[in-house]
């Protein structure tokens, strides 16, 4: 199993929004990535593997875990290229838990044993890798 980091603006897409459509049995389309190292981490991406759910903009924080309920697949909301082509894929997600206590992007910067956690290092890609040890920390500090 890999693990995940993936961000939503919470006024847009909020960990709230995905429990509600994981309650009426739906996935979440997790469509609108347009950067291309942010796409192959989706294409990477396995059924079952977890996904942290990370609040951007607004409040900054770590929020909940995801499922990969459904592997890469053409972005629905991507126009084909001149070739005609659809470029950009995403995957489909699902609720698992809320975290007891949002973990803080300055929690996380604070955290000596982050310092090397993508979330720091590329902080404006949408959809990074964790590592396993990097996960078990996250999920301890955020009450799991």
């Amino acid at each position: 199993m890999a693990y995940w980091l993936m961000k939503s603006e919470p006024d847009v897409f909020s960990y709230a929004d995905l429990e509600a459509k994981t309650a009426k049995g739906e996935v979440e389309e997790w469509h609108g990535v347009r950067n291309y190292l942010a796409r192959n981490n989706m294409r990477e991406m396995k059924k079952g593997d977890l996904a942290f759910f990370y609040h951007s903009n607004i409040g900054r924080e770590i929020v909940g875990i995801a499922r990969i309920a459904n592997e890469s697949h053409p972005d629905s909301t991507a126009e084909p290229n001149t070739k005609g082509q659809i470029v950009w894929d995403c995957v489909d997600l699902e609720a698992v838990k809320p975290f007891p206590r949002a973990v803080t992007l300055a929690e996380i910067k604070g955290t000596e044993q982050l310092s090397e956690i993508e979330l720091v290092k590329y902080s404006r890609l949408s959809v990074s890798r964790v590592s396993e040890y990097e996960w078990e920390l996250l999920c301890k500090m955020g009450g799991l």
